[in-house]
């Protein structure tokens, strides 16, 4: 018999499902709609088109699909059904705190993230900061990117971003739903966009890449690398075309670094599509 389980509890499906099924199941991950859907759905230069709102809220379905009705949406979700799986688990008291976490969390947004620092804005142990981020992540919340760091000695080595799923749950924490033209945070919108639709395409596609960026104690950075089958991809993401890229020559130089690609809203499908 083949069974199908689904379920917005990431907590309950775990628990649950996976000591009598180990061996015997396969399990998926279902994020919000991804950039090459709704291009199969719109077609690609209607998505293109679209670029500026999703920025903005988001490839929720519920959001997606009920247009004009998005900042409602989106503020229930931050509001309530977001915390649910964390605040039913044991020992999560605060959830002023973890909501404040999540603020800060959206704010520092495509920025290296301390876990002493958060633990000061939230009035929280680096310890609990941790815990809280770790189970955001198991209910799809945020996702966490590390540093790259193998050789050079002014490399940053244990530092961590964290990006969110979903650009709208982003803004909706910040209560910030202003057009992308009237933003100064729009560089960190596209970056986590573009990162989290990767991280979509890596998964439905099956392809096993590790996944990186990378900053010297100079902060000369890198937006992205993906090492796959030892070849390692830089890209830097600009939402603005018009803004010359150079792949730092420390870094070209000491890596295997087949390519720099530069990310833009005119070659995004290069990116996120099979093209």
């Amino acid at each position: 018999m083949q069974l199908i389980a689904t379920g917005s509890s990431a907590f309950e499906l775990q628990n649950r499902l996976n000591e009598p099924l180990t061996g015997r199941k396969w399990e998926y991950k279902l994020f919000p709609l991804s950039f090459a859907e709704m291009v199969a759905n719109n077609g690609l230069l209607q998505e293109k088109r679209l670029l500026p709102h999703r920025l903005i809220y988001g490839y929720y379905p519920d959001v997606v699909v009920n247009h004009g009705n998005e900042q409602k949406i989106l503020r229930q979700l931050s509001d309530s059904y977001l915390y649910k799986d964390i605040l039913q688990w044991e020992g999560i008291q605060k959830p002023d705190k973890l909501v404040l976490l999540l603020q800060s969390l959206a704010f520092q947004t495509g920025s290296q993230v301390s876990y002493s620092e958060l633990g000061q804005i939230c009035g929280l142990d680096p310890k609990t900061i941790e815990k809280y981020i770790l189970l955001l992540e198991k209910t799809f919340v945020i996702f966490r990117l590390s540093s790259f760091s193998r050789n050079l000695r002014n490399e940053l080595k244990f530092s961590k971003k964290i990006y969110f799923y979903d650009n709208g749950i982003r803004n909706a924490l910040i209560s910030n739903f202003n057009q992308i033209e009237l933003r100064n945070d729009k560089g960190a919108l596209w970056e986590n966009f573009l990162i989290s639709e990767r991280i979509k395409k890596l998964n439905y596609k099956e392809i096993y890449a590790n996944s990186w960026f990378w900053r010297t104690k100079d902060q000369v950075e890198i937006d992205y690398l993906e090492e796959k089958n030892g070849q390692i991809t830089a890209f830097e993401f600009k939402y603005n075309s018009n803004k010359k890229v150079k792949i730092n020559p420390s870094f070209s130089e000491t890596y295997n670094v087949e390519s720099l690609e530069v990310v833009t809203p005119e070659n995004v499908e290069d990116f996120l599509l099979d093209t």
